[in-house]
């Protein structure tokens, strides 16, 4: 099982809209599963947040259908080198999505990898639908 998640914050960073979107595939490159959310705008909100939910919700969502051993796909180094121990996380607000993170990948025995932005492009056009949405005034 092969999960990508992707996260944004437009239109400015910080202060716009985080939203994210997150897809999962089978062994044959089928989609199984998406999902895509926008987690608020204004004062607070930052591209790392969203990247980080977006990680967060994938892996929910193996949990929830018991499935372990997902290789999780990204695009945010910072999200990717914080949760495998490489980097620090020196910012307050995002430690406890940090702990979440890391949590999941535990239960489901994920293994996090950075990729390109091409090769997220799925990730990244649902994360773009949920924006346009929430501009909208839709929930998603």
């Amino acid at each position: 099982m092969t999960l990508y998640a992707d996260g944004l914050n437009e239109p400015r960073n910080p202060g716009g809209y985080a939203c994210y979107g997150w897809l999962a595939l089978d062994e044959n490159g089928r989609r199984i599963a998406e999902g895509q959310g926008c987690l608020g705008h204004g004062p607070g909100t930052t591209n790392n947040i969203a990247e980080y939910r977006a990680a967060i919700e994938a892996l929910k969502w193996a949990a929830s259908q018991g499935i372990m051993g997902v290789d999780l796909l990204a695009d945010s180094k910072l999200v990717v080198n914080q949760a495998n121990g490489a980097w620090a996380c020196r910012a307050p607000h995002l430690f406890d999505l940090l702990v979440e993170l890391r949590t999941l990948m535990a239960q489901t025995n994920a293994k996090l990898r950075w990729i390109p932005r091409e090769e997220n492009e799925e990730a990244d056009r649902l994360s773009r639908k949920a924006y346009a949405a929430a501009r909208k005034g839709v929930r998603v």
